[in-house]
């Protein structure tokens, strides 16, 4: 997750030469890894295809550039890992530097004048008051929970998918940030936020929304399957059968979604009363529940967790797996008998999440909860931002993904 003051948002470059059908639109494949989902993005002249992370929780899109010179700090599990493909602007004939006086530039330096990033980049006053100023916008360093990307904001060429069969747009001038070292972030960003810089925005679809259909864990790494991510008209509309929550407004983080918590329960059985927080902001702007595509789990505050994993422990029967627990630092394991290899869900109670007008099964600042991508497998997730809500659908997304041409035999 990731804060960014909310500006206007700029008219997106898009190529006027095609028919408004065709402009409404977009689907891209999203393939599963072992802590997220991942978009291939196509830049640049020639086109270079770099696989970011799809994250609902932050707004730059970013990429790692330079073939040697990308450094990830604290990234070992990733070291030869083919998903650390680069991208390098000097190949692009089409790449530029953004200059200090774009709103971007503004942006993602957290100021509302062009004043403040030109002045770094060594503009002098008499072309500031002119605007007649153009040098780069200074480099940056945009944070996540625990990494932080240091770049420089980048304009080139975006190639994305249509919603039918052979159609593809150019969009020139697509900002992201290239970016040439990280700390504990070694896979690039597409952010989905409501801020200006992130994609749905540049491409002028944030007034409509979007929607996803997450694939199961035991999809991860499989090349051979992805699901769709649908954005713009077809993502929300004849969507009324889904169960909808409204989003949250937060009066400190307006780019993030989010939704009201109101219960929680397993089997047939409340949990605990769930905190007026996760529901509701307070006076500083603190609380809700954050749903983020970019975080793997669900966190919930204590002492509402601790109270959820005791009502769990009384209604299953099996054996604790410690060892199990001891080596991934998960809470609650089990030795879950498998006959034939085969496990079938009614072996553990259901857990469902009820919120605001809706149900779905399964800090000290900032939000009092996140709603992660984990949870959201097997459910079309509708962002419909035209009427402020967000959707839900138990699906069976690897149907869906046959159903749609996403499944190699």
């Amino acid at each position: 997750m990731h804060s960014r003051a909310i500006l206007p948002t700029p008219k997106a470059s898009l190529d006027l030469t095609k028919k408004p059908s065709e402009m409404l639109d977009i689907m891209e494949p999203l393939r599963e890894v072992r802590d997220g989902y991942l978009i291939s993005l196509n830049l640049g002249t020639p086109p270079r295809v770099i696989q970011v992370y799809m994250d609902t929780g932050s707004d730059l899109t970013w990429v790692p550039c330079g073939n040697l010179s990308f450094d990830c700090m604290d990234c070992d599990d990733y070291r030869n890992n083919k998903l650390m493909a680069s991208f390098s602007p000097s190949y692009s004939s089409s790449s530029y530097r953004d200059s200090c006086s774009s709103p971007f530039c503004m942006d993602i330096h957290s100021s509302d004048n062009s004043y403040d990033p030109c002045t770094v980049a060594g503009c002098s006053l008499s072309t500031l008051l002119k605007a007649t100023c153009f040098r780069p916008c200074p480099s940056f360093a945009y944070t996540y929970g625990e990494g932080v990307v240091i770049g420089t904001l980048t304009r080139d060429t975006l190639r994305v998918h249509g919603s039918s069969p052979g159609v593809t747009r150019e969009i020139p001038k697509f900002c992201f940030g290239c970016v040439g070292s990280t700390y504990r972030e070694p896979v690039g960003i597409a952010g989905f936020g409501k801020g200006s810089l992130s994609l749905p925005s540049q491409l002028g679809l944030l007034q409509k929304g979007f929607s996803h259909c997450f694939l199961a864990f035991k999809f991860a790494n499989n090349p051979n399957i992805s699901s769709p991510l649908v954005v713009g008209d077809l993502a929300i509309s004849s969507k009324d059968h889904l169960q909808f929550t409204p989003m949250l407004k937060s009066p400190v983080y307006p780019n993030y979604y989010y939704i009201g918590l109101e219960a929680i329960t397993v089997g047939n059985i409340s949990a605990t009363e769930v905190p007026s927080n996760m529901r509701e902001f307070d006076s500083l702007g603190n609380g809700g529940m954050l749903i983020d595509s970019g975080t793997t789990y669900t966190h919930l505050p204590d002492p509402f967790y601790s109270n959820l994993l005791s009502v769990l422990q009384s209604l299953i029967p099996y054996t604790r797996a410690k060892e199990v627990e001891t080596r991934t630092g998960f809470d609650l394991c089990y030795k879950i008998p498998c006959p034939n290899n085969a496990f079938t869900d009614d072996l553990l109670p259901s857990i469902t999440f009820h919120f605001l007008n809706n149900s779905m099964d399964d800090g000290e600042y900032g939000p009092a909860g996140v709603f992660g991508s984990f949870q959201q497998q097997n459910v079309e997730v509708v962002y419909d931002l035209e009427k402020e809500r967000i959707g839900f659908q138990p699906t069976d997304c690897a149907s869906a993904a046959i159903s749609q041409g996403l499944h190699k035999k």
